[in-house]
């Protein structure tokens, strides 16, 4: 009977002749590689791709009863007396090549909620409330009114502020709560993901000194590769193990509940309160009037923003990418919000720029509101 595998034997040849195949290019083409450095990329491509298909094929391939074993020891009809007969085993998929992706694009939302949280929409629209209840404020009826009225009829149905902290803790290692019970707390985030932002802002500044330098695009860009992709799979794996839980469910909830605190915040009556255009411009008014904060509400928007949309590429497979352009095409997508996160992040003291070739970080743990005495 026919066999329907490929042995060992016959693999190792196969890579042998796409070897000897590399090496005949090669030689072939060296003017061309010497005039076109990118043409040594498209040919490492094709060929990889080539070896690649022998262990996707191997892999989809109905395993044998045994696994090979029976041949490999010399059992039965199906023993051999050469090693190079048995059948070929295809190593194992890669950890990388394993992609929590909605799990991933929940964190992403959570990080977005977390920014908002932080630069105080739930406790201005608590406050806005408490005002409502007390008749501090010339509200009695409207659009607002009613929304206030409205906002916690379901909070025992919600997660609780406590459990919201402890999310953030877990995830992020933001914020002072101690994180669920069991949970360890993510504090290696800050640290992982300013790494990553850092890593795609500086892969586009040598890019661009490189096309100044070599303005025919003869050579390939100053910007490294595996420096970018291996400061995202370190975020990615980090937040991989923190998304297990009920992190989707909770951020779709409080997606929600964020989403009914700006329609007060926007609501005629409630922006009349305070002269204001927008929804904005009563959320800072709120903060300044009765919390007694400075607002941060520009530059925590913007790091909500723009990290959620790198967290949000990371749950793609763009980063796996080998080939140059492509990889340069997908990391393009981020390096605007990259440089928008890292200033946003330096304007509130959360990261500093490096001194002495060394950076200076400044996590980001305890949520406390910043003060007007303290600036």
């Amino acid at each position: 009977m026919a066999k329907d595998y490929l042995t060992l034997g016959e693999i190792e040849t196969t890579l042998a002749r796409l070897a000897a195949l590399k090496e005949e290019l090669v030689r072939q083409n060296r003017t061309t590689l010497i005039d076109d450095p990118k043409y040594a990329e498209t040919l490492n491509t094709q060929l990889g791709e080539l070896a690649q298909v022998l262990d996707t094929a191997e892999r989809d391939r109905p395993d044998t009863a045994d696994g090979g074993l029976a041949a490999l020891i010399g059992l039965g009809e199906a023993g051999v007396t050469d090693i190079s007969q048995v059948p070929y085993t295809p190593p194992v998929p890669s950890y990388d090549d394993q992609i929590a992706r909605r799990r991933l694009a929940a964190i992403a939302d959570l990080y977005f909620i977390y920014q908002h949280e932080r630069m105080g929409v739930f406790r201005a629209v608590l406050k806005l409330q408490e005002l409502f209840r007390a008749g501090s404020v010339r509200l009695s009826e409207g659009p607002g009114a009613t929304m206030l009225y409205q906002y916690d009829r379901k909070q025992v149905l919600r997660y609780t502020r406590r459990e919201r902290m402890q999310a953030y803790r877990k995830v992020f290692g933001y914020t002072d709560s101690r994180p669920p019970q069991g949970a360890p707390a993510n504090s290696d985030f800050h640290m992982l993901f300013t790494n990553f932002a850092r890593g795609v802002s500086q892969f586009f500044q040598d890019k661009r000194v490189s096309e100044v330098i070599r303005p025919d695009g003869s050579r390939d860009s100053f910007g490294s590769m595996a420096v970018v992709r291996r400061s995202g799979l370190d975020l990615r794996h980090s937040l991989k193990q923190a998304s297990y839980g009920h992190i989707l469910v909770l951020k779709t909830e409080v997606n929600q509940l964020l989403e009914s605190a700006f329609q007060i915040l926007a609501a005629p009556d409630v922006r009349n309160l305070f002269g204001a255009p927008g929804a904005w411009d009563t959320l800072e008014e709120v903060i300044k009037r009765y919390l007694n904060e400075t607002p941060v509400t520009s530059q925590r928007s913007r790091m909500a923003v723009a990290g959620k949309s790198m967290l949000r590429w990371l749950s793609e497979p763009y980063i796996l990418s080998n080939v140059r352009v492509d990889f340069e095409t997908y990391l393009e997508e981020i390096v605007d919000p990259a440089d928008d996160w890292l200033t946003s992040a330096e304007s509130l003291g959360l990261q500093r720029e490096r001194v002495g070739g060394a950076m200076e970080s400044g996590n980001v743990v305890p949520l406390r509101a910043r003060s007007r005495r303290t600036g």
